[in-house]
């Protein structure tokens, strides 16, 4: 049977491919610099609300991974309250809600302080507040205390993925890893976020919660990079969206001798990836912004506002009087109204493609 990377004498001396790690990460330095220039444009009450839903993808698309399913709107009036943001609708959420997001914001916002065992039993802590995963009683705030192993299948059928690191080398393990978080300087942290969310992946200290945590570390170390407590953009969304390739390529190099050169790869074009999204999404804010700011002498009714902003914010499928009329509960003339008023105004402009109905657009 093949050995895990921990049963190798290299381990934890971790090797890549420099060169390779190099192209991609030279790549990545140069959009992150081009965000924050981005990011610099925006608007306080534009960087907030970024801020917030971006927390907000994160803590939901991080559960997610693990099959947990937040409320989206909970997680959203958690973070809010948190930051001191305040919006309409805010709801009262529940406890373990509350505690994924103390676990995230004490990463994000508090990235300086250094990662201990208190920390740590802190966020698991956190994570279970009533000691239990689903129907099942675990040990919470502390390492654990039986052997590990990942499996999938129904019972007797059970693939074994992956036989974590024994119980009694579990504290050793994690001693070694926070010395080397604390203590290593020297490598560039986007790196040390792939290597710190891999090795705590391979150790697994915890009945349950590991993945979160290991991307709260990420976080965390990416925030260092950044330099920031800003966020804005969100790694467990990507992860939740190649959430396949993400454990196929945890799988494969658990078994390799110390080379982990395709894990860090595939996390620095995750992350890359990431960033090219992050960066549209700016784009459409920054243009809303405009927008809204050349417009703001033009007078436009309640819902010429709320048919702009939808197409603002992408519209999907074509523009008809009907769907004006149905969004805004109005009659089909009030909306054809409302829509050459706005053509004469050089907002809006018929689609060219013509046809028996007839489309509209924003006139760019």
């Amino acid at each position: 049977m093949a050995k895990y990377i921990y049963q190798y004498k290299s381990w934890p001396d971790f090797t890549w491919n420099e060169r390779e790690i190099h192209v991609l990460l030279g790549k990545l330095r140069y959009l992150q610099g081009k965000i924050f220039g981005q990011i610099n444009a925006l608007g306080f009450s534009i960087k907030e609300e970024t801020i917030l839903s971006t927390l907000t993808l994160d803590v939901v698309k991080s559960s997610e991974i693990e099959g947990e399913f937040l409320n989206y709107e909970q997680v959203r009036s958690s973070i809010a309250r948190r930051l001191g943001i305040e919006y309409a609708g805010m709801v009262y959420p529940d406890r373990n809600v509350e505690g994924v997001v103390e676990m995230l914001l004490d990463a994000t916002q508090n990235y300086e302080k250094p990662l201990d065992e208190e920390r740590l039993f802190a966020w698991h802590g956190a994570l279970f507040p009533i000691g239990r995963s689903g129907l099942y009683e675990i040990d919470v705030a502390c390492y654990r205390k039986d052997e590990m192993q990942i499996v999938s299948g129904a019972m007797g059928k059970e693939k074994v993925h992956y036989q974590a690191v024994p119980v009694k080398q579990v504290k050793f393990e994690m001693d070694r890893f926070l010395d080397w978080f604390n203590n290593y300087t020297d490598i560039d942290m986007v790196i040390k976020s792939a290597i710190a969310h891999l090795w705590f992946i391979i150790i697994h200290p915890f009945d349950d919660g590991n993945g979160r945590i290991a991307r709260a570390i990420s976080d965390l170390l990416l925030a260092r990079s950044d330099n920031s407590s800003l966020r804005f953009y969100s790694l467990s969304n990507q992860m939740l969206l190649e959430r396949k390739i993400y454990y196929d390529t945890l799988q494969k190099v658990q078994h390799n001798d110390a080379d982990i050169t395709e894990w860090i790869v595939w996390f620095l074009n995750c992350l890359f990836r990431v960033l090219k999204n992050s960066e549209k999404t700016i784009e459409k804010v920054l243009y809303k912004a405009d927008f809204w700011d050349k417009h703001k002498n033009t007078e436009l009714n309640s819902r010429q506002r709320l048919m702009l902003n939808k197409l603002l914010d992408g519209f999907e499928g074509k523009l008809k009087t009907s769907k004006w009329a149905k969004i805004t509960k109005c009659s089909q003339d009030t909306a054809l109204r409302d829509i050459k008023d706005l053509i004469e105004k050089g907002i809006l402009r018929q689609e060219k493609s013509g046809g028996r109905s007839t489309n509209y657009e924003l006139n760019n």
